[in-house]
């Protein structure tokens, strides 16, 4: 292979590898008009955009519990490796939060489960979420909307994690156990210490 082939070949790569890099980096991006909001966890920080302008009913539940500071010391109370985390609805002694009332299901919005994303967990009701969501592990299509009956109606996605998947994977790795009614839940508990809205400058220290 001569110098000159060689050359252009590793041209080619460098351009690929800039354009791969500034597409990753537009894609996490944040919006402007997007809010974002810090989850504080006792295995670290999970930076994450909401999406008011796709799911504005959910967005502004999920903020009414921030505001009321209902989620500190909440935890991921189900933990499923390969599948997602959820969290948002009871306490280290598994005693469960006061919720608002529920809210409409907004999953006709096309935004899709996929990796990193934010979504409101809800019971076989459509319209039943109220205060616990769930950070998809990875593409749980099967959750979004197909059509119009209790199962194919989908969980509603309101934004997604910008910074800080390295904790969401490393919380999916705890190990789980069963306790009463519930399954999947950590044996050492993952604490939600807090969850905040935060500016730009603050997420890019996180």
């Amino acid at each position: 292979m001569s110098i000159k082939s060689l050359l252009t070949k590793l041209l080619v790569l460098t351009l690929c590898l800039v354009l791969q890099t500034s597409l990753s980096l537009a894609e996490t991006a944040p919006k402007k008009g997007r809010p974002l909001v810090l989850i504080n966890t006792n295995m670290g920080g999970i930076v994450v955009e909401l999406w008011p302008d796709k799911a504005p009913l959910t967005v502004k539940n999920f903020l009414k519990y921030v505001d009321a500071k209902a989620y500190d010391n909440t935890i991921f109370h189900r933990v499923i490796d390969g599948f997602m985390i959820q969290g948002g609805g009871f306490r280290p002694d598994m005693s469960k939060i006061k919720t608002f009332p529920p809210i409409k299901n907004e999953a006709r919005s096309g935004l899709r489960n996929s990796r990193g994303t934010i979504a409101m967990a809800r019971t076989s009701v459509v319209d039943s979420a109220t205060s616990q969501f769930f950070i998809n592990l990875k593409g749980n299509h099967f959750l979004n909307h197909r059509d119009e009956s209790s199962r194919g109606f989908g969980y509603a996605v309101f934004g997604k994690v910008i910074k800080g998947m390295d904790v969401v994977d490393k919380i999916a790795k705890v190990k789980t156990t069963s306790k009463g009614f519930y399954r999947n839940v950590p044996v050492d508990p993952v604490i939600i210490k807090t969850i905040r809205v935060i500016h730009q400058k603050a997420a890019n220290k996180k």
